[in-house]
């Protein structure tokens, strides 16, 4: 849909390789002006009397004055990274987080705590800190710094000194407040077209990634079927000489499809569908960014409702209203210069997945 992806600026004319499409594309936050690499590796499984989970190595490089030392290396559970993405969501609510695995990543197709289940996860908390790293404002939040640099016990003690039980009441009673207000009266223009282009755009997702988990489970039903015939002729062709090199010729060839069958499997599993489900997540994101940003104006609109039926305290309500003007510009900005960047990384992203998945197509059928 070239409505949705904007795909008539990719020029037919140029050679469709991941490598070449890559060369296309050049973000201003490119490799050369990195100055914080981050690695997620080496998974540790724990087992205590209480509950059994896995750790996982952050592996911090930076050359930013603000770091006391130029390498840090900490342990890190799932639990910490979802502390992370809670605390940057809290600091930045008109930003777009990256999303984290769901606790059940890629449910019903492998088994939790396999090694396929734990470098899975590996790889998505591997992107989700990279993806920090590279946001303009993100990367230099407070909790995100503690979270590469301290240890175990220091993050614990910094988890403990979140808000009280009260300060998280009163956020979720204001939440409550301005989400029962109702839709907000004079929503600019173009977070109207955001709220529609997302609408689109988790339906288009939730169906590529339904369509695309089918044909995955397919494959693999069609991959373990095979796997018993190229045995079966083998021993077939023991008990008919007459036709033995023709059976073990069958036997040789459904090898040959297995292997090209297991190698799509993996290219579908690591370039197509944590990419779509990936994009699933954003969707949900983005969704609840745009009603934050509304509840900001909906309580710009109250106040300024208040103002109007109110003849006292006039200077009070003036004073307050001129800050949440202040504080729906702020949030306006950040979701617009957010949103394009998003845009410009998803569009790469889906062209990138799904030309690695139709030459990955062109190999097998070749084999």
């Amino acid at each position: 849909d070239t409505s949705l992806a904007e795909v008539n600026s990719f020029s037919p004319s140029v050679p469709i390789s991941p490598s070449s499409m890559i060369n296309q594309y050049k973000f201003e936050d490119g490799p050369e002006l990195r100055d914080l690499f981050v690695t997620v590796d080496d998974p540790e499984s724990h087992i205590t009397a209480i509950e059994t989970f896995i750790t996982y190595r952050v592996v911090t490089k930076t050359t930013r004055g603000e770091f006391d030392s130029s390498e840090f290396e900490v342990r890190r559970r799932y639990q910490d990274f979802l502390w992370l993405k809670s605390k940057l969501e809290e600091a930045h609510p008109t930003l777009i987080i990256p999303p984290l695995p769901e606790k059940f990543i890629m449910k019903g197709m492998v088994e939790r705590f396999s090694d396929e289940f734990i470098e899975t996860r590996r790889k998505a908390l591997h992107k989700f800190l990279n993806r920090i790293a590279d946001h303009p404002t993100l990367t230099f939040n407070e909790d995100f710094k503690i979270f590469l640099t301290a240890q175990a016990w220091e993050l614990s003690s910094h988890k403990k000194q979140g808000p009280s039980l009260l300060s998280r009441m009163g956020q979720t009673v204001r939440a409550v407040a301005s989400s029962v207000r109702g839709a907000v009266k004079n929503r600019p223009e173009m977070f109207t077209e955001m709220n529609n282009y997302m609408e689109t755009f988790s339906q288009k997702m939730n169906l590529l990634d339904k369509i695309a988990r089918r044909i995955y489970k397919e494959e693999r039903e069609y991959f373990n079927e095979m796997k018993e015939y190229g045995p079966i002729h083998t021993l077939w062709s023991a008990s008919e000489e007459d036709i033995a090199d023709s059976l073990k010729g069958i036997a040789s060839c459904i090898d040959r499809c297995c292997k090209a069958t297991e190698k799509r499997m993996a290219g579908l599993s690591e370039h197509l569908l944590p990419i779509l489900h990936e994009y699933v997540l954003y969707s949900e994101i983005l969704m609840g960014v745009l009603k934050r940003r509304d509840q900001i104006q909906g309580e710009l609109e109250s106040k300024v409702d208040a103002l109007a039926s109110k003849k006292t305290e006039k200077d009070l309500f003036s004073e307050e209203i001129g800050k949440l003007e202040d504080k729906v510009e702020r949030a306006n900005n950040a979701l617009k210069a957010d949103w394009d960047r998003w845009k410009q990384n998803m569009q790469w992203d889906m062209r990138s997945s799904f030309t690695n998945v139709a030459e990955n197509n062109l190999r097998y059928y070749e084999e």
